[in-house]
């Protein structure tokens, strides 16, 4: 039993109330704490990443009580891809919140943050789904703080519609969890696993019902059409940092999505077959369709960011919604791609926000450090829109690909290529408006100059960036990875003898490898 799989949730889990208890008073002594957690989450879960790379699964048994009976928490391939995405995620924006000043504009910003890593750690990690119900909680509890943070009225709106719809969803999942365990008497995502396979496929009802309850969760929390309504305004309106942090949040759905319906309802699983097949890929569609007439009609920069949020969780479970490898593969390196180019798009936003009256899409005079904000702009819309030669190019070809030869692939090309263009005018239209048309406005001699971004918010920045570029270079090494953690989630034998600690054969993907 490995104990460091542990470390990435009870880390910043002590470092929270050790920053308000000691440091509350001193934001010079939090940042440096915060900041030197964030390095050793970085080396963590590589390390972590590391050590599942050959197909290994590490399993830590809390106070040493057994699966299914005790907590586990379980690391492959997927869950170490998804922490160490994280980790890096966090300590770039961290690094633009205390570059800009924003963890200082109201009370207890790194406590939160502290325990907005644990949480979204501790859902990657857990090998129990009432456990990921727990730390579905930590988020909400510690998003909610982070989003009201500096305050106005209008952030307090929209984080009140942001609590009460996750809130909706926390119930929905704790129907699902209750129908879950009246038909397995399990929750242990392993253990539920073995049972459901067991289940007649005349006797399905409450399985069938809890799947579908637990779908309709996960896709509040991926922001899914029709479930989506909560993300436009919370993501606007959300302090910058927080949205950059936000980017990930989405990706605990859709995570949750793939680990669910490949490991406990797969696919062939007759007792709940077609049950996500008929609606999941129409929904995903739809989505991609609204975010980007959304980035369209946007008519402020942080909307528009927010709609393309929309539109690449759409593409993402496009990937998802054909449950195949080839799909499965897809839509993780295309995860990858959206996280970091979305994150990068909030911090431009902040950045243009600095040095204007408001992010209104109208010719203004220019803001304080006009060109770098705009090249770093026209790099992240490059890449989010998917043009190439950048990442979201060749993620899209991986999921146009993935859908070809499928009854949908019709509709799939169709609705990625159609919205490609339509989000292409959106940025084109809002980086003409914001960065080109200002040059013809003549500033305002009676207000004061607007300051240029710290140096330490363009290396934030700039990082996020130059991950872009380096996902983009080793394209093929990171491809050939993520088909490797399909081929896992697609042949769960080691998952499953791992946590259960039964003998079990490997992986066929994974002939070659020695045991864990």
């Amino acid at each position: 039993m490995s104990h460091w799989i542990i470390l990435p949730v009870v880390l910043p889990a002590f470092l929270a109330p050790f920053v308000v208890l000691v440091a509350r008073h001193h934001i010079g002594i939090q940042r440096a704490i915060s900041v030197a957690g964030g390095v050793v989450m970085l080396v963590l879960a590589a390390g972590l990443a590391w050590q599942t790379a050959d197909g290994s699964v590490i399993l830590y048994q809390l106070s040493d009580w057994a699966a299914p009976f005790g907590i586990v928490l379980v690391g492959d391939r997927l869950s170490t891809l998804m922490v160490l995405l994280t980790a890096i995620l966090s300590l770039l924006v961290l690094l633009y919140a205390i570059g800009s000043g924003w963890d200082a504009r109201g009370w207890h910003f790194h406590a939160l943050w502290q325990f907005q890593i644990m949480g979204i750690m501790g859902a990657f990690l857990t090998g129990d789904l009432f456990n990921l119900f727990v730390f579905f909680e930590v988020l909400l509890i510690a998003s909610y703080g982070l989003m009201i943070h500096s305050g106005g009225t209008v952030r307090l709106r929209a984080g009140t519609q942001y609590v009460l719809y996750n809130l909706l969803g926390s119930t929905l999942f704790l129907f699902a969890l209750g129908a879950l365990y009246a038909e397995t008497g399990t929750l242990n995502m392993a253990d539920l696993a073995e049972r459901v396979r067991l289940i007649a496929p005349d006797a399905n009802m409450g399985i069938r019902i809890a799947a579908v309850l637990l779908l309709m969760v996960f896709a509040v929390k991926a922001a899914l059409v029709p479930l989506h309504f909560w993300l436009p305004s919370s993501y606007a309106e959300a302090p910058a940092p927080v949205a950059a942090l936000f980017a990930i949040m989405t990706k605990v759905g859709a995570y949750a999505i793939i680990r669910v319906y490949t490991m406990i309802f797969p696919p062939g699983l007759e007792a709940t077959g077609g049950l996500h097949g008929w609606w999941l890929l129409p929904a995903a569609l739809v989505s991609v369709a609204v975010g980007m007439v959304g980035v369209l009609a946007a008519r402020r920069l942080d909307r528009l960011v927010a709609f393309s949020v929309i539109g690449s969780m759409g593409m993402v479970m496009v990937a998802i919604a054909l449950f195949t490898p080839a799909g499965i593969a897809a839509a993780l390196y295309y995860i990858v791609h959206s996280t970091l180019a979305a994150a990068a798009l909030f911090l431009i936003c902040d950045l243009v926000r600095a040095g204007r009256a408001d992010l209104d899409l109208t010719a203004q005079p220019p803001v304080a450090g006009a060109t770098m904000t705009a090249a770093l702009f026209f790099v992240a819309a490059i890449a989010m829109v998917g043009l190439p030669p950048l990442s979201g190019f060749l993620g899209k070809l991986l999921i146009l690909d993935a859908a070809f030869g499928t009854d949908a692939v019709v509709w799939v090309w169709t609705i990625i290529l159609v919205t490609s263009l339509i989000s292409l005018l959106g940025f084109a239209r809002a980086g003409t408006e914001v960065f080109w048309k200002a040059r013809a406005v003549a500033p305002d001699e009676a207000a004061p100059a607007p300051s240029r971004p710290p140096a330490l918010s363009y290396v934030a920045v700039g990082g996020l960036l130059a991950l872009l570029v380096a996902h983009t270079i080793f394209a093929g090494p990171v491809t050939a990875y993520t088909s490797a953690i399909s081929a896992q989630l697609f042949a769960p034998d080691r998952y499953l003898s791992t946590v259960l600690e039964t003998p079990g054969k490997l992986s066929d993907a994974d002939p070659d490898e020695e045991a864990h």
